[in-house]
């Protein structure tokens, strides 16, 4: 092979081979790409624990209001921000109900003389079955459950 024939041989593998740029931008796009795909993970990783943890200090946050000191017997207290209503019919029996109104999707407003109240069309509920007393809302709270332990009561 001549000096001539090795030199046209060697440009067109250079023509059909990429150049160092070509190669270089191509790591970085894929580099950056994958940087991208992982800000993404990591972006919902943050959203996830983040929504779990709101869940986690709404939940410790309903069981630190709640002991049962707090909670008059023949009464009960409503926690708006959770939505829930405890109540203790008699002494060291705890109930707890949604807070929200079967009538019209209300928070109820407070619990007195044996029932749990609707401040917004009257609605009187039973504090402890959660039964309607009076209307216009036709049917009960619905219960949750609740577990009393020694650093306070448990609403899930």
């Amino acid at each position: 092979m001549t000096t001539e024939d090795l030199s046209t041989k060697a440009q067109q593998q250079a023509a059909a081979a990429p150049s160092r740029r070509t190669v270089l931008c191509t790591a970085g796009l894929a580099g950056a790409g994958v940087m991208a795909l992982g800000a993404c993970g990591a972006a919902q990783d943050a959203a996830n624990s983040a929504a779990s943890s709101a869940s986690d200090a709404a939940t410790g946050a309903l069981k630190d209001a709640v002991s049962k000191a707090t909670i008059p017997e023949g009464g009960g207290k409503v926690f708006p921000d959770q939505k829930v209503v405890v109540t203790q019919p008699t002494a060291g029996e705890f109930k707890a109900f949604t807070a929200v109104c079967t009538h019209q999707g209300c928070v109820v407003s407070d619990v007195a003389n044996g029932t749990i109240n609707c401040g917004c069309h009257g609605s009187k509920f039973d504090i402890t079955t959660g039964a309607v007393k009076a209307g216009p809302a036709k049917e009960p709270l619905p219960e949750k459950k609740v577990t009393v332990g020694t650093d306070g009561i448990t609403v899930s």
